[in-house]
């Protein structure tokens, strides 16, 4: 009796060993998932936080508010078009800052963008009442004095370190002593096109060439890609050529992008001759990385409706065809449209596969159709971050910044429309 308390005693102690061994095994792996998580969500802060405070700056733009005077001795009114625009400039430069040397002018208009005086050309051409006038404008700043006006570069450097000498910092400080500084919102970062000129670079050319190029591939995608799935998973017979096929797309979704790029080159390009650096050929070339992803997610989606669905329709007389677009496909259609937001969504932010098919060329105007040159948003950061001037730095964050703002509304319209369209069995 004693011999079996004794057994009974260490079996209890084996086994409230084991269980305490497994209680801490399974604490230790929900703190490694934990951890993970941590780790995980820090390294996310950080990438935001370091894009935000580069590029944050990129959305204010430093501008001067100049009184021009519109002479007539400058100014044909019968063609103002041939003016002496950098005459005109120079004047208001001088207006400006009171006690400027003669010789100082020339540097001295440089605080202004270059493009001064084709802004103020135009605007003169839209109200050519201004001839003879003083006309009041509010212009971007060159990039050197935009840092300056930021603290991006440091006034206190000594003079051989900066590219603004103290006499132009001088200069500058009237300005803003007269109140003829001011920091707006950047529009333009948004609605100009891109230029050589940091101060007055924008994404819209790369933004609208982004929307052609996916207007492309969701117009050939889309279509193509479910009537390939629905045709895999409901008709075609099962057999040793269904699943070579099925394999392949499966291996295609995996393939690297700049593959795509090297076959778009090779077809596209040199084969049929499609305009180089135009969104119709950057949208065939999304359409093929976007086709096997959502030919798998359309898949997914259609095993997910019930037999019942199936059964239920071919019990009241429908045909194949019929069971399939009246019943199975619209039930399958929030998470068909989920999958192809999600694979446009990743399609936008592709970079290698534009670059190859020329999409990173210089574009001063945002394209008027799919045929005509253009840029997208990733290859226009990736133009950014390789020029040497110092105000593409922060464009080049703020670029991101929009790019992971489209991303995100993307991903948002997808998750909206999985909770408002979906049926739960």
């Amino acid at each position: 009796m004693t011999d079996m308390a004794a057994t009974l005693k260490v079996q209890k102690s084996a086994a409230e060993a084991m269980r305490k061994r497994r209680y801490a095994a399974d604490a230790r792996l929900r703190w490694y998932g934990r951890t993970a998580i941590t780790v995980a969500i820090l390294l996310l802060l950080t990438l935001l936080v370091t894009i935000s405070a580069g590029g944050y700056k990129a959305f204010i733009q430093t501008h001067a508010t100049i009184d021009f005077p519109i002479s007539e001795d400058l100014v044909d009114p019968a063609d103002p078009a041939k003016g002496n625009w950098r005459a005109v400039v120079r004047n208001g430069i001088e207006a400006a800052i009171p006690g400027i040397a003669a010789n100082e002018l020339r540097k001295a208009q440089q605080i202004l963008t270059n493009n001064t005086q084709f802004f103020l050309r135009d605007a003169v051409l839209a109200d050519p009442s201004v001839i003879g006038k003083t006309f009041t404008m509010k212009v971007p700043v060159s990039d050197p004095y935009d840092q300056i006006q930021k603290g991006v570069i440091s006034r206190d450097l000594p003079e051989d370190r900066r590219r603004l000498s103290d006499r132009e910092i001088e200069w500058f400080d009237t300005l803003v002593s007269e109140g003829r500084i001011s920091t707006p919102f950047n529009w333009g970062l948004l609605f100009n096109a891109d230029s050589r000129f940091p101060e007055i670079a924008g994404l819209s050319g790369a933004i609208v060439g982004s929307f052609y190029a996916l207007l492309v591939c969701f117009l050939i995608s889309f279509p193509v890609g479910i009537a390939a799935a629905v045709y895999l998973e409901e008709f075609a017979p099962k057999n040793r050529i269904t699943d070579v096929i099925e394999v392949n797309i499966n291996n295609l979704a995996a393939v690297p992008s700049i593959v795509f790029g090297l076959l778009g080159l090779a077809v596209f390009l040199q084969i049929f001759g499609l305009p180089r650096s135009a969104p119709l050929v950057g949208g065939l070339v999304l359409s093929l990385m976007t086709l096997p992803t959502i030919i798998i997610v359309t898949r997914a989606a259609l095993k997910s409706v019930p037999p019942s669905i199936r059964e239920a329709a071919a019990g009241i007389g429908a045909s194949p065809h019929q069971v399939i677009l009246h019943h199975v496909l619209p039930l399958a259609l929030p998470g068909i449209l989920t999958g192809t937001i999600i694979g446009l969504a990743q399609a936008l932010g592709e970079t290698a596969p534009l670059l190859l098919i020329g999409m990173n060329a210089f574009i001063t105007s945002p394209p008027g159709g799919v045929m005509e040159a253009s840029t997208a948003l990733p290859t226009q950061i990736f133009i950014w971050a390789d020029s040497p001037e110092r105000g593409f730095v922060a464009r080049t964050s703020a670029g991101i910044m929009v790019l992971l703002g489209f991303l995100l509304v993307m991903n948002a319209i997808a998750i909206f429309l999985r909770q408002r369209l979906e049926r739960r069995w």
